[in-house]
């Protein structure tokens, strides 16, 4: 450690390494469970190629936290995979999984590196960005190869700069009036969201497929459902643009009932995927500059937001879910 390192965390970046080292955990018992499974071998060894580079983040974050004298929270190891179950998905879904992962870590780093100040940190997050866009990247090239990965629509190069003279292009359209067509920047969010709510409707199947708690069950179905019903809506306002949605639904779960995950690891797995998907819908919400959509897309994080606590609700009753760590409580100290 550098000179800098001994000031202290600040309360910002101990809850980035907090949630970067849960989510990491889950992620590394994830893919090493997938991969002794594997019967594709380039996809077998890209699952181990990111097993043995995302442990150096989270030895990093270990050795941050006995440094600073932070209890080293529990998060998630051997004791949530079922070793030698039958693989609850497919080698096309595996590596779908890991490029899902793959946004969310490089998507979070960015915005953590921006509430960071000690150079460690700011290393750590960077090293998790980098390894993040590498398997993004290796996964994306795999499912492309395998011709199984949809690509967003084409369009035609614009020839020349338009500017926006008319209120109606931002207004809700009247439902006497054509609506305007999408622009880029909107059907590139609406298909972001469609597809990652295709791979989350087979994630949710498999979950629910191997689950051995009634109620997590139900919850995992209800989440396949969410899932669906998110994917009409959106491919639907693309439609109406005569755009055609994503189409490719390779990768599925198979038909193996066995557990080959903790319901704990499961439900965080899900926790993850749903808080990020509230983000990603309020940003695609903003850069839109059509009211229906806004509409569709706040009712769809309302009924995510839902979701995801129903989920919260659950991990807490089952005493599943690490608290993270807590500012002081004055007025409790006071008394």
């Amino acid at each position: 450690m550098t000179n800098e390192a001994r000031v202290q965390l600040t309360s910002s970046e101990l809850g980035t390494m907090w949630m970067t080292y849960m989510s990491t955990c889950a992620n590394l018992i994830t893919c090493e469970s997938l991969r002794d499974q594997t019967i594709d071998k380039e996809a077998e060894e890209i699952l181990t190629a990111y097993s043995t580079e995302g442990q150096i983040i989270k030895d990093k974050i270990v050795n941050l936290f006995n440094y600073e004298k932070v209890a080293i929270p529990i998060g998630f190891d051997e004791r949530d995979i079922i070793i030698e179950s039958p693989s609850i998905f497919d080698d096309i879904l595996k590596i779908m999984f890991l490029r899902q992962m793959m946004k969310l870590n490089f998507g979070h780093s960015a915005i953590y590196t921006a509430m960071s100040y000690m150079k460690e940190v700011q290393e750590i997050l960077k090293l998790n960005y980098d390894i993040a866009d590498k398997f993004y990247v290796m996964s994306t090239n795999y499912l492309l190869r395998k011709g199984v990965l949809a690509k967003p629509p084409y369009v035609t190069m614009p020839k020349q700069v338009e500017i926006i003279e008319n209120k109606s292009y931002m207004s809700r359209s009247s439902p006497f009036r054509d609506k305007r067509a999408l622009n880029t920047v909107e059907v590139g969010f609406l298909n972001e969201a469609i597809e990652s709510n295709i791979f989350g409707m087979q994630l949710m199947t498999g979950f629910a497929q191997t689950s051995t708690d009634n109620e997590v069950k139900k919850y995992f179905i209800e989440g396949k459902e969410l899932a669906k019903k998110i994917i009409s809506k959106l491919s639907d306002v693309l439609l109406q643009s005569d755009i055609q949605p994503p189409s490719t639904w390779a990768g599925k779960a198979t038909d193996s009932t066995t557990a080959q995950f903790s319901d704990k690891l499961m439900l965080f797995t899900t926790s993850l995927m749903s808080n990020s998907a509230i983000g990603y819908n309020i940003i695609g919400t903003s850069f839109s500059l059509r009211s229906d959509l806004h509409a569709k897309l706040s009712l769809i994080s309302k009924d995510t937001f839902s979701f995801a606590k129903k989920g919260g609700k659950l991990m807490i009753k089952h005493k599943w879910m690490e608290e993270p760590p807590q500012m002081e409580d004055r007025n409790l100290l006071t008394k």
